[in-house]
């Protein structure tokens, strides 16, 4: 039963983070399409508020999985933002040379730390930390 709980904190906090990212990418593409740019190379300003919005997510995402871990939430953070850098790197190696590499690995790096402020503010507005 730990095992199960400790997934579905991991599920929970990537999902929040999958969703919110996805709701803020098709918002920015709605409303301001020009800061979208051609495809494959994103307008400056588009990166600008990508970078944002997925580090907003990706501490939510480590927030709510330190909230529903039970034991060691901060490992479960922790376990969450080895996920995400993984994740990452894959879609930066999928991407390369269609993305500016400076985007691909401010992304690669942002959003494990993301994951980790959420997790420490969880824990210090509980004060486990």
């Amino acid at each position: 039963m730990v095992v199960v709980h400790a997934f579905l904190a991991l599920i929970a906090g990537f999902l929040t983070m999958v969703i919110l990212v996805g709701i803020a990418t098709a918002l920015l593409v709605k409303f301001a399409s020009g800061f979208v740019g051609p495809q494959g190379r994103p307008h400056h300003t588009y990166i600008a508020f990508n970078l944002v919005y997925s580090f907003l997510a990706a501490a939510v995402g480590g927030y709510i999985t330190t909230w529903i871990a039970n034991q060691n939430p901060l490992s479960h953070a922790l376990v969450l933002a080895l996920v995400v850098l993984l994740l990452s790197a894959l879609s930066a190696i999928q991407q390369r040379g269609r993305q500016p590499i400076a985007y691909q690995l401010t992304l690669l790096a942002l959003t494990p730390v993301g994951v980790i402020l959420g997790a420490v503010l969880r824990l210090k507005l509980t004060g486990i930390l």
